[in-house]
């Protein structure tokens, strides 16, 4: 096991995780709200390491990304862990597992996962499936030997991560989708036990400082973040801080995991924020999970 980036000792051995905003305090022997990075004898390790267990290829559409290396396959991983907790996640197997779980997960080294990106054809390396931000350390090398090799990285993300670690990922990055999930402190407290200003601060350094391409994602949920209010706050920032031209991706909710007091999201919802989004000036919008 590799020791983990971003952690500050404390007395009694015990470690602070500084990856994300949660700021875990770990005892020894525990993991951290994540489930993925351990305390070990006063040091935090990182157990998702050289540790995929979703490893695929895919369309660089599925990501989604709608504007970077159309039509090209993109070779995609991701292992278990994520530093928050959506009622509603889509993929909860994986963002809620653990190392702990009886599922078996082969070594597969940096180098190794470049050459299997190579070999099937791919343009690009995806970091997807639960939250990149909780195996940075096997993300950032990944990301350095793929650009030594040529080939481009994509990041899939909550946006949840401090300063210092967004600093070190993100730069290596070269487009990432990031989920907005709601426009409002309210809805990220109750339904993703987390907090909406360090997303919309990811976003924007991204963007503006690292000069990634990024496209965003709003899982549109019926009652929750689909009133014409908090589409229009979504709209309003996105406008000023990241340009109208900025791709957004309005996809429809299915009842999962702990959440399904909201039916299914109607088509005509997605219609209708599209439409108004394209009255407002926003040229590129795409519609998801429409059956």
């Amino acid at each position: 096991m590799r020791e983990a980036d971003f952690q500050s000792s404390l007395p009694g051995g015990e470690v602070r995780c500084d990856l994300c905003p949660r700021a875990c305090v770990i005892a020894p022997g525990r993991t951290g709200f994540c489930r993925v990075r351990r305390n070990d004898g006063g040091r935090l390790v990182a157990l998702s390491f050289g540790r995929p267990v979703a490893l695929q290829v895919d369309p660089v559409e599925k990501k989604p990304l709608a504007f970077f290396l159309p039509g090209t396959r993109t070779f995609s991983l991701g292992t278990f862990g994520c530093n928050l907790d959506c009622a509603f996640c889509q993929n909860f197997e994986l963002s809620r597992g653990g190392y702990g779980c009886g599922r078996a997960c082969a070594a597969v080294s940096p180098e190794e996962i470049v050459r299997m990106a190579l070999s099937r054809g791919c343009r690009s390396i995806s970091f997807t499936y639960n939250e990149p931000t909780v195996f940075i350390e096997y993300a950032v090398e990944i990301a350095k030997l793929a650009r030594q090799a040529g080939l481009k990285t994509i990041l899939v993300s909550n946006g949840w991560i401090n300063p210092a670690p967004a600093a070190a990922l993100y730069r290596l990055i070269d487009a990432a989708n990031i989920d907005v999930k709601g426009f409002s402190e309210e809805f990220y407290g109750r339904l993703c036990n987390a907090t909406l200003a360090p997303v919309l601060r990811s976003c924007e350094f991204f963007r503006n400082e690292c000069g990634g391409h990024l496209e965003l994602t709003n899982l549109v949920i019926p009652g929750q973040n689909d009133s014409p209010q908090m589409i229009d706050a979504l709209l309003d920032w996105v406008e000023e801080k990241l340009g109208a031209d900025t791709p957004l991706h309005f996809s429809a909710y299915f009842p999962c995991h702990r959440y399904c007091d909201s039916p299914p999201t109607p088509r005509e919802t997605l219609f209708s924020i599209r439409e108004h989004a394209a009255e407002r000036g926003f040229t590129r919008i795409r519609l998801g999970n429409i059956r």
